[in-house]
C-alpha cells in the first residue's frame, strides 16, 4: 500500500518497543506453562498502527508492537489488534494473513475494547490478557483503564501522554485553557480531580492582590495517576513508571505498567531498570 504514511518514531519509542517485546515474551512463556489447562491468554493492542514504523534515527523500517507480539514463542492464544485508521487496519489484515487466532478491528478502541474484546478476557473463564494502550495523546477513555483494573484478568502497559497534557491542558494560567481541552483531560483522567493535583497556591503568596498559582511537575502528575490506577482502577501493583525522554531530555510520556500479580510488577520493574539508562542524557 504505497499511499500509507508510516509513523516515524524516535529512539525513545524504539526502547519502548524493546520493553514491550521483552515482557510479552516473558508473559506468554509464564502463562503457557501453567498447570491449569483451561488458562488461556490473549494479546490486545489498542493503537496497533500499521505493524511497522520508520526509525527517525536510521530511516529504516522497524517492526511495531503487533508484529513483535506475533513473533513471541510460545505464542499467545489470540491476538486482538485495533486501529482507528482504515489503511493501517488493512495493513494489519495483511499482517494477520487470514489466521483464525488474529482479529483486526478498524474503529475507536474506546468502544471496541469494552464491547468486543474485554469480554473475551473473563477472569471466571480463566482468560488472561496483556493489553497495550499506546495512544498518541489524550485519546483514551478512563473507562478502559478502570474496566481493565476491575476485571482483574488484564495487565496493561500505558503511554501516559504528559507532553500532550502540557501542550494543551496544563498551562500556567489554568483560566486560559479551552474547554474542549479540559474535556479531553477529564475523559482521560476520569474526572476533574487532576486540577487539584496540577495546581496549588504558591507558597510565595499573592501577586498584586491576586493569588499566585504553582503548576505541578511532570513527576507529580505521574505519581498522582499511579495512585489513581491503584486506588480507583483497583490494580494491585503499579510500579513507578519509566519516563521516556527525547534527545533534548524532555519527558515525552511515561510508560506505566499495571497488574494484579506481584511477580509481574517485579519483572517489569527489573525491565524498566535495565532500560532506564537509555533515557538519561
Amino acid at each position: 500500500m504505497s499511499d500509507i504514511k508510516y509513523d516515524e518514531i524516535g529512539y525513545w519509542s524504539e526502547v519502548k518497543l524493546d520493553i514491550l517485546r521483552e515482557y510479552a515474551s516473558t508473559y506468554s512463556r509464564i502463562l503457557s506453562v501453567q498447570k491449569n489447562p483451561r488458562l488461556y491468554h490473549l494479546y490486545i493492542d489498542a493503537f496497533a498502527g500499521a505493524g511497522k514504523h520508520k526509525s527517525k534515527m536510521t530511516g529504516e523500517f522497524i517492526p511495531g508492537s503487533p508484529t513483535n507480539a506475533l513473533l513471541v514463542s510460545p505464542p499467545f492464544k489470540e491476538y486482538h489488534l485495533v486501529d482507528l485508521n482504515e489503511k493501517k487496519a488493512e495493513l494489519l489484515e495483511d499482517l494477520a494473513g487470514g489466521r483464525a487466532d488474529i482479529s483486526v478491528y478498524n474503529g475507536d478502541c474506546n468502544e471496541i475494547l469494552l464491547k468486543s474484546i474485554f469480554p473475551k478476557a473473563s477472569y471466571r473463564n480463566y482468560k488472561r490478557a496483556l493489553c497495550i494502550l499506546d495512544p498518541y495523546g489524550l485519546h483514551l477513555d478512563w473507562d478502559i483503564m478502570h474496566t481493565a483494573g476491575k476485571m482483574r484478568s488484564i495487565e496493561i502497559f500505558l503511554n501516559f501522554p504528559v507532553a500532550d497534557m502540557n501542550r494543551n491542558v496544563l498551562w500556567r494560567d489554568p483560566q486560559s485553557v479551552p474547554e474542549s481541552q479540559i474535556d479531553r483531560m477529564n475523559t482521560f483522567w476520569g474526572d476533574d480531580s487532576w486540577k487539584s493535583v496540577a495546581y496549588h497556591p504558591s507558597p510565595q503568596g499573592s501577586l498584586w492582590g491576586e493569588e499566585k498559582i504553582d503548576k505541578a511537575t511532570n513527576d507529580q502528575i505521574a505519581a498522582a495517576f499511579q495512585k489513581r490506577l491503584k486506588e480507583v482502577a483497583g490494580f494491585g501493583y503499579v510500579p513507578d513508571p519509566l519516563p521516556m525522554r527525547n534527545s533534548q531530555n524532555a519527558i515525552v510520556y511515561y510508560l506505566f505498567f499495571a497488574s494484579h500479580k506481584p511477580v509481574a510488577a517485579k519483572i517489569v520493574t527489573e525491565i524498566f531498570k535495565k532500560y532506564q539508562h537509555y533515557m538519561v542524557h
